[in-house]
């Protein structure tokens, strides 16, 4: 899985504006560990403790709703900080005063008009478990993390649920293709030991 992926979270944005120097600052979490969302009924996603360490090096934009037209902050350019730690991922945006849409968007999660955050990346390591119950769980394991987003709709992406039930399709011919191998070996060695 080497596409770009979304995934977003209902959490508390906050804001502040600096004492010294007025300056407008959002932040709070944008990704969260141990947080099962359910895809689609029977199908669940979660990121495991630890799939964020590393990020905090990489060049990461903060953008208005995934638009790359909106940048909000940057990692390199120091107006924008992440870090890790026991809960997910968190991250704080330095607002540019000249920027209207950063300060209306500021303004919009101050009053609490929007409140939702969310995260791009790139699946480096992830883990599939189908349950007893016959539902589906894969948690991803180590994630390269490109973009933050403010975001006015969290949602899964209907391109995230489309990936992910191609994924639950492809591990379930794998599953089906290892019984098969199972049942001939049997079969094979069965044959074997009735003729011997």
């Amino acid at each position: 899985m080497n596409e770009r992926q979304m995934r977003s979270f209902e959490v508390d944005l906050t804001t502040r504006a600096e004492p010294e120097n007025g300056e407008m600052i959002i932040e709070g979490y944008f990704a969260l560990y141990n947080s099962e969302t359910e895809l689609w009924p029977g199908a669940f996603e979660e990121i495991a403790p630890g799939a964020f360490d590393g990020a905090a090096a990489n060049d990461v934009r903060a953008l208005i709703n995934h638009d790359t037209s909106k940048v909000l902050a940057r990692t390199a350019s120091n107006t924008l900080t992440i870090r890790v730690d026991e809960k997910g991922l968190w991250g704080q945006i330095r607002v540019n005063e000249n920027d209207s849409e950063a300060v209306n968007l500021y303004h919009r999660v101050k009053r609490g008009d929007v409140n939702q955050c969310s995260f791009g990346f790139l699946v480096e390591e992830e883990s599939s478990d189908y349950r007893d119950d016959g539902t589906m769980k894969w948690t991803l394991e180590k994630v390269d993390v490109i973009e933050v987003s403010v975001v006015t709709f969290p949602a899964y992406a209907n391109t995230a649920v489309a990936a992910r039930q191609k994924d639950m399709e492809r591990d379930k011919k794998r599953q089906l293709e290892a019984k098969k191998t199972k049942i001939r070996e049997r079969l094979k060695n069965g044959t074997k030991t009735a003729n011997a």
